[in-house]
Formats: structure tokens, C-alpha cells, sequence
């Protein structure tokens, strides 16, 4: 992509101006370079956009097709909106491109380095929901890793940059890095399907612990339980991971319901710990549990699973709510 970006000199300035649509984009710099073209960032007549250019006309209609796609997703926002697509006329010869939204902000490994876990936690849950609605449109994202998930916020939001290896569920894996790919790791095949997604979203809360990553050695599941068991931050999170990375979940939604379950253990934890404290060590009162003698009705169980739904959704908003104060009292400090 070097080759591409020097044989067209496309530097700082350079003015691309589509054959069809007409509209002009001034290039600023270079966000990226990938395996199917070069990113950059560009001014236009709305503002900074990401501009992605491109030698395979055919890789660019592909990409386009996702986030038109993504576009459909109710309830997702994880990929970057599509703002404009055409060709560039040059000297050299015509260029496709695209356009879409710039999404800015650190990336995910930059922004929870020397944060508390409970942020890992909540990014986490937002991107297996994202997950859940991308897999239920039959698409499975393919190349999760940190680098291509950005934080944007207030409000804290996790985004992706980069759709390239987006694949409809049943084909081959288009693009892939070796440490989130569980082919690599001798844990599956490169098909796409929900659980791919799932074994890179497991590798991606290993390297957050690991930023520097780790070598394959052996491979297989043994050597990432033996990983998982090497750091004391990662035990908590042992049995979801174990699960994950041997394909156990079926679907995302599982794996995000774990998580929750995991992130409300640790806050009551916290919360009984602070109270404890508070008093200065005196023991509270015990309390002895009252049985019912009235029996279970399926109205009974009902009420109560509606309930728990109102409970985990008033508790991942206390969870970003607590992130996100916090986060902007260290701003502050």
C-alpha cells in the first residue's frame, strides 16, 4: 500500500475530486494503510471525513455493501457511517474511494491502559451487543482487534474503524491477525459464524492484560488457559474466557449475560466492602431469611423474569454511569 500511496503522491493538501458526484476532499494525513488500500483523513463540505482509496474496485463495492448494510442494524453503531462513494481521475489512472464518518478517538488498548477493569467490563458488554445485532443480520466482523475499536464520549462509546474483513455468516474469513484468529491458535476453522467473533472478543480481553501480547508456543487451548491463570486480574474473568475461546456460547447475547453477572458480583463487592468500612469494621445485624409457604404460579415466574430484565438494564447504566463520573474526575484532576 506504500507502492500505491508514493506511485500517486498523495500527500498532505492533495485534492481528490470525484468523476460522478463531484464533491472535493482535501487530504490531511494519513490514518492507515490496510491490505485493500489507504485511509485518510480529509476535509470536506461537512467537515472531517475518513477517505478510503483503494486500486480493487471490487474490494471497495464489498466494503461499501457492509456499511450500507450496518446502516440497517437497528440498534448497533458500531462501524463508521457511509457518506459518499466514487472514482478519482488521475494521470496514473482512476482510483475508487470511499467516504465515511471519521470516528476519533483513542483506541481501545490506549484507553483502558491504567484504567480499572470495571471499564474493560463496560466496553465489553457494548460490544457483544453490537455483536448480537451484527451476527442476527448474518454478518460476522472477522477482524476484531484492539486497534480497529476506538472509544469515542462523553458519552463512552466503543466504534469500529475498520470493515474490511466483515464476511457473510458461511463463507471464508477475508481478513484476519493471526493472535485473535483462533485457525491460528488451533482452536477452529475460519468460517464465519458468531463464535469466531466471540474467540477474537475473548483474545481481545487477554491482550488488554497482555498489552504486548504473547507468542504462540504450543497453541491450542492449553496454553491461553495457562495465560489466563498467570495474571491474578484475569481470574475472574477465567470461566467466560475458557468458554469463549472452546466455543461454548452460541451467540453473543450468552457471553454479554456472563459478563454482567461477572461486573455485578465485582460492584456488590465493592459496594459491600465500602459499607464495611464506613462502619469501621463494627458487624452489621443478622437477618434471618423468611421462606413462603405460597406456591410458584407460572404468572410468579413471568413477573420475576421481567424484572431481572429491568434489573440488568438499570444495572449496566449504574455501571457507565460510575465509569463515566469517574472518568471525568481523573479528567479533572
Amino acid at each position: 500500500m506504500n507502492t500505491l500511496k508514493n506511485q500517486f503522491n498523495i500527500y498532505r493538501g492533495t485534492v481528490i475530486k470525484g468523476k460522478w458526484h463531484k464533491k472535493q476532499y482535501t487530504v490531511l494525513k494519513v490514518l492507515g494503510h490496510g491490505a485493500n488500500g489507504t485511509v485518510f483523513l480529509a476535509d470536506s463540505d461537512k467537515g472531517q471525513v475518513a477517505l478510503k482509496l483503494s486500486n480493487n474496485s471490487v474490494s471497495i463495492i464489498s466494503e461499501t455493501n457492509v456499511l450500507k448494510s450496518f446502516a440497517k442494524v437497528q440498534g448497533s453503531r458500531l462501524g463508521p457511517s457511509l457518506i459518499d462513494v466514487d472514482d478519482w481521475i488521475t494521470t496514473s489512472g482512476t482510483i475508487s474511494f470511499y467516504v465515511m464518518e471519521y470516528i476519533n478517538g483513542p483506541d481501545l488498548l490506549t484507553f483502558t491502559q491504567g484504567k480499572d477493569s470495571t471499564w474493560i467490563d463496560v466496553l465489553m458488554i457494548q460490544l457483544l451487543k453490537d455483536l448480537q445485532h451484527l451476527h442476527e443480520n448474518n454478518w460476522v466482523f472477522g477482524d476484531l482487534k484492539p486497534e480497529n475499536l476506538i472509544i469515542t464520549g462523553p458519552p463512552t462509546r466503543i466504534r469500529c474503524i475498520d470493515v474490511g474483513g466483515t464476511t457473510i455468516q458461511g463463507r471464508a474469513i477475508k481478513e484476519f491477525t493471526e493472535f485473535f484468529d483462533r485457525g491460528y491458535w488451533g482452536l477452529g476453522t475460519r468460517k464465519a459464524e458468531p463464535t469466531y467473533d466471540l474467540f477474537a472478543t475473548a483474545m481481545i480481553i487477554l491482550n488488554l492484560f497482555y498489552p504486548n501480547r504473547f507468542n504462540k508456543v504450543e497453541g491450542g487451548i492449553k496454553q491461553l488457559h495457562q495465560m489466563i491463570r498467570k495474571n491474578p486480574a484475569l481470574v475472574s474473568y477465567e470461566t467466560l474466557l475458557l468458554k469463549a475461546l472452546t466455543g461454548k456460547y452460541e451467540n453473543a447475547s450468552q457471553m454479554r449475560h456472563d459478563l454482567l453477572k461477572k461486573t455485578s458480583g465485582n460492584l456488590v463487592k465493592s459496594t459491600k466492602h465500602s459499607v464495611l468500612a464506613n462502619h469501621n469494621g463494627t458487624q452489621s445485624k443478622s437477618t434471618k431469611v423468611k421462606t413462603s409457604s405460597h406456591p410458584v404460579t407460572r404468572s410468579m415466574i413471568v413477573q420475576k423474569k421481567k424484572r431481572n430484565g429491568h434489573v440488568e438494564s438499570l444495572l449496566l447504566i449504574l455501571i457507565i454511569s460510575i465509569c463515566y463520573f469517574l472518568y471525568i474526575y481523573a479528567q479533572l484532576t
